[in-house]
């Protein structure tokens, strides 16, 4: 096979010329569908919205089954009520933590690594936080549309004042 044969693109059409300016950073299930709201996006919407309960409930059935379980084995009145507030404690944390996770990013120092473990625990929680913000919005949607207006401002006010090639430039005559 030549060069020039391996240079050709196979469908016979010119390679696309590479984005100019900031491209929007995808969201998991949405890519960049949220810019538009093109692409399906209510309906990706509205079926994670339904995704989301119907795995909450369908956990909160497990738990209930696991509840039961503890209280066939007669395990005792401490450790049954012991398994209630954990998860009721370890959701509501999984709750906020996630709820925040849509509105602002985490520090590199923050706490979320240790914090993981029990937000694992608490995935009810999350799935509740995940529910409510899809029926808003793309969980995550409006911070990353913050920072993609704001770098897309940056790039027009930086390619604005570019007027040509500095080198092209005639120096500056002396008065």
């Amino acid at each position: 096979m030549s060069d020039d044969q391996r240079d050709q693109n196979p469908a016979g059409q010119a390679p696309a010329a590479a984005p100019v300016g900031p491209q929007p950073e995808p969201i998991r299930f949405f890519g960049t569908t949220w810019v538009n709201h093109d692409g399906g996006y209510a309906l990706r919407r509205v079926a994670l919205a339904l995704g989301s309960l119907v795995t909450a409930f369908a956990a909160a059935l497990l738990l209930r089954l696991a509840y039961e379980g503890l209280e066939i084995g007669d395990v005792g009145p401490f450790l049954s009520i012991s398994v209630v507030v954990l998860f009721a404690i370890a959701s509501s944390i999984a709750f906020v933590k996630t709820w925040d996770s849509f509105s602002r990013r985490p520090a590199p120092s923050s706490d979320e690594a240790a914090l993981k473990g029990l937000k694992t625990i608490g995935f009810i929680g999350s799935l509740i936080a995940y529910f409510l913000r899809c029926l808003a919005e793309a969980p995550g949607e409006k911070l990353r549309r913050a920072e993609y207006e704001h770098a897309t401002a940056e790039f027009a006010r930086r390619r604005s004042s570019r007027t040509g090639n500095p080198a092209a430039r005639r120096p500056k005559r002396k008065k």
